[in-house]
């Protein structure tokens, strides 16, 4: 039966080490002059364009299209250099992904990234082919709206429904879990983010891990079961 695995990337696949908000603070200075510290703003299971929209808040700044993009480019101009710096993947992720793979399973992503940041991200580790397709920020805001666009291409994809059954959010935040059960998908959740375990508990994910290198055989008998 076709199984679907949808891939958060920040604090699930990938630890920045804090690149991205360097490279966002960087771009906001470099596309509108404006140095702040953007730490009151909750950055964990959000979306680009979510977080963008809480910067112009903040600054003054309209939330439109143009405004938009043009930090957006800014920091996708920025965000190479900083992940050099500091970007790692996770323990057991390319291990998963390999065996996920070698199973028959389709990873896919479901990210609040924007493509191109994602792009970027993945590609500086050499993961960008590992993943089928994806869902991103530019799809929608709101998280809890990505998931129906991953179905669709998936769908897509292999010609055929997924039954929701086979579909298995991985995450790493309680957004995750939220964004996964709008789709009546399965949630598995990695502690290895900035959320709090007491947090991910509360969540109630069906699935709850430290991490993919210490735990993936619990890992794939969830998913096989």
């Amino acid at each position: 039966m076709d199984t679907l695995l949808l891939w958060d990337i920040d604090g699930t696949v990938l630890a920045s080490g804090g690149s991205g908000m360097a490279a966002l603070r960087a771009g906001l200075h470099n596309a509108f002059g404006i140095d702040r510290p953007l730490d009151d703003i909750d950055f964990a299971g959000r979306t680009d364009r979510w977080i963008i929209r809480q910067i112009f808040a903040r600054t003054g700044h309209e939330y439109n299209e143009a405004n938009l993009t043009r930090l957006a480019e800014a920091y996708f101009a920025e965000l190479p250099a900083r992940l050099s710096a500091t970007s790692r993947v996770l323990p057991g992720v390319e291990a998963a992904l390999e065996r996920a793979a070698a199973s028959g399973y389709l990873n896919a992503l479901l990210t609040g990234n924007l493509v191109a940041g994602a792009k970027i991200k993945l590609d500086h580790h050499g993961l960008w082919s590992r993943f089928a397709f994806g869902a991103f920020a530019n799809d929608s805001e709101t998280r809890d709206e990505l998931g129906p666009h991953a179905l669709q291409r998936a769908r897509t994809h292999l010609g055929r429904d997924i039954p929701p059954q086979r579909v298995f959010v991985i995450g790493d935040t309680p957004h995750d879990v939220a964004c996964g059960r709008v789709i009546g998908a399965r949630t598995i959740t990695v502690n290895t983010g900035y959320s709090s375990r007491e947090s991910l508990v509360a969540a109630a994910p069906d699935l709850l891990i430290e991490n993919l290198a210490a735990e993936a055989e619990a890992f794939f008998a969830f998913i096989a079961a």
